[in-house]
């Protein structure tokens, strides 16, 4: 990627701000626009962004030749909308949203002639959220996720790889927008979900005075940004209720094998669950 361009991001919230941080580092210029004060302060104090505003910023938008979007799914519709027509031909754009359909094709369609919207998502998001944490991510373990549609061109994708390369990701790949919305379904959201149950399943804030490592591990989760996480669940919630569906079938089926003194259904159970395991770790 060409150093003497410039990358506008658009919502420098963890991960807009880690994008930022990253990019500047690394000799980019970065500018930035956020609704928040406070946080164009902090960007521009720590300088992850060289300039910045969170209101007649036209001309950021029009001397971009990079955006990056992290923005909520609606709040990003809402901006495209607005101000989609400032961008000038040529401009590449893209995303940290984790839900694609429903953005990606509006985005797509309400851009003006000559900008390329090339959707992504980074898979590194933490139970923490805003600028003041956006250090403590870590992109080199996590998956960078690029959701190309007949509209993109080979150069865009291409450029998409070469950010997440940058950004430090070792491991990317591409979907189509309902593969990604199918799988974020399943190992991203219904693990929010089984953590948010567990939290609310009972009052057991006395639990931590004595719990182990176990169910810290499983809840880590569950101390959730409740209006992203709102959005994103009902964003995608067909693939949801149907992983739900599945998760609840697999817990019934354990159930049962208690209920019938069944220990050898069990241990085939644990057996499976641990060969599937292993995927994860290997190096």
């Amino acid at each position: 990627m060409d150093k003497n361009k410039t990358f506008l991001i658009v919502g420098l919230g963890l991960l807009g701000g880690k994008y930022a941080q990253v990019l500047s580092q690394k000799g980019y210029r970065v500018t930035g626009i956020t609704h928040s004060q406070s946080t164009l302060d902090y960007a521009l104090e720590h300088a992850y962004i060289c300039e910045g505003r969170n209101e007649n910023f036209d001309d950021l938008v029009q001397n971009a030749d990079y955006i990056i979007f992290g923005l909520y799914p609606t709040v990003l519709l809402e901006w495209v909308k607005q101000y989609g027509h400032l961008v000038r031909p040529g401009t590449l754009i893209t995303d940290v949203s984790g839900v694609k359909r429903g953005v990606v094709e509006p985005v797509q369609q309400m851009l003006p002639e000559g900008v390329e919207f090339i959707a992504s998502h980074p898979m590194a998001g933490r139970e923490t959220s805003s600028v003041e944490h956006a250090a403590e991510v870590n992109f080199a373990p996590a998956n960078f996720i690029i959701t190309p549609t007949e509209k993109n061109t080979s150069e865009a994708i291409q450029w998409a790889k070469e950010l997440a390369g940058v950004l430090g990701f070792h491991h990317i790949c591409t979907l189509t927008v309902q593969e990604h919305d199918r799988m974020i379904g399943y190992v991203s959201q219904l693990c929010h979900a089984i953590a948010v149950s567990l939290m609310c399943a009972s009052d057991n804030t006395e639990l931590a005075k004595y719990t182990g490592d176990s169910f810290r591990d499983l809840t880590r989760i569950a101390r959730i940004n409740d209006k992203m996480w709102a959005e994103l669940f009902l964003w995608n919630k067909d693939n949801l209720i149907s992983e739900i569906d599945m998760f609840s079938d697999a817990l019934a089926t354990m159930r049962q094998k208690l209920v019938d003194d069944d220990r050898e259904g069990l241990e085939k159970m644990f057996r499976l669950s641990t060969e599937r395991r292993k995927a994860f770790d290997k190096k």
